[in-house]
């Protein structure tokens, strides 16, 4: 299936849709690089169901059509909520979401799902995500969305071992083997007609030379268009790491703004959600442009 631009007659902005053809089917497992520097399991679906992987969700696109393959999955993003919907209303701007390297973390989990806790403590947050064309500010559907992000003690799943000092020793742009069977704070949805995205996950922890962030990658229009990270409010970041079970991974040594990642256009929006937080971010992405 060809990737999909609808265009109005009036206006000739366009509509993109997520082609999974086979360039998106190599680009899905791609490692992302700055723009600006260099630097097939079946799984369990924990909360919504069926038993479903990524490539499950891509490899069936042909059978059975994109629209009834993601309804049966329970993959794409459901009704956003009144309270999410007014957040990511003012979240974003059609500039072009700056890019981030991927880490040395990164493997492809294939956890279609959107909570992905998988009972990790820590302070709850709903965190919703629309994907938008940079050109034209219209919303990005039917493309795949990944996030993943440490613990509250700064381990990462599927590299615990690993990840107690923050690095593999390897290239960050270069997907890793994972050392050990955990996957939590993991997963990926698929936007709706919106280019929305909703995940229910934890406030992230930090780890050496680090800021508190999360791992955004982006797949559309048969490629990968972005890879990027959501950063947090420094006063929130405070607040959140004094309580247990932050409190006990004490003396975090970066913030913010002596992140090497961190760049305008990656903080994210956030307020108190019951004992929890709400987080929206908009990201604008170029559906043609290969986001590597």
């Amino acid at each position: 299936m060809d990737a999909v631009v609808l265009r109005s007659p009036r206006s000739q902005e366009r509509l993109v849709t997520a082609a999974p053809a086979e360039d998106f089917r190599r680009s899905v497992r791609s490692s992302c690089e700055g723009t600006e520097r260099p630097e097939g399991t079946q799984v369990r679906h924990d909360h919504e169901g069926r038993r479903v992987s990524r490539r499950r969700l891509i490899a069936g696109v042909s059978s059975l059509g994109l629209g009834g393959l993601l309804s049966a999955s329970g993959a794409r993003a459901g009704t956003v909520t009144t309270d999410l919907s007014s957040l990511l209303a003012g979240a974003g701007t059609c500039r072009l979401t700056p890019s981030a390297t991927q880490g040395p973390f990164y493997f492809d989990a294939g956890k279609i799902r959107s909570d992905i806790r998988e009972g990790k403590p820590g302070v709850r947050l709903r965190l919703g995500i629309r994907i938008q064309d940079s050109a034209t500010c219209r919303p990005v559907r039917d493309a795949v969305v990944e996030i993943w992000h440490c613990d509250a003690a700064g381990l990462y799943s599927g590299a615990e071992k690993e990840s107690k000092g923050g690095s593999l020793g390897k290239p960050l742009m270069t997907d890793m083997t994972p050392t050990d069977d955990k996957r939590y704070l993991r997963g990926a949805q698929v936007t709706n007609p919106d280019g929305i995205v909703q995940f229910t996950t934890i406030w992230p922890g930090w780890y050496p030379g680090r800021t508190v962030h999360i791992h955004v990658m982006v797949h559309a229009s048969d490629r990968r268009v972005l890879c990027t990270q959501l950063m947090f409010d420094e006063a929130l970041n405070a607040e959140v790491l004094a309580r247990p079970p932050y409190s006990a991974n004490p003396g975090r040594d970066t913030v913010n703004e002596k992140d090497e990642d961190y760049r305008d256009g990656m903080l994210m929006t956030a307020v108190e959600d019951g004992d929890g937080y709400l987080g929206a971010i908009v990201l604008s992405a170029d559906p043609d442009r290969d986001g590597r």
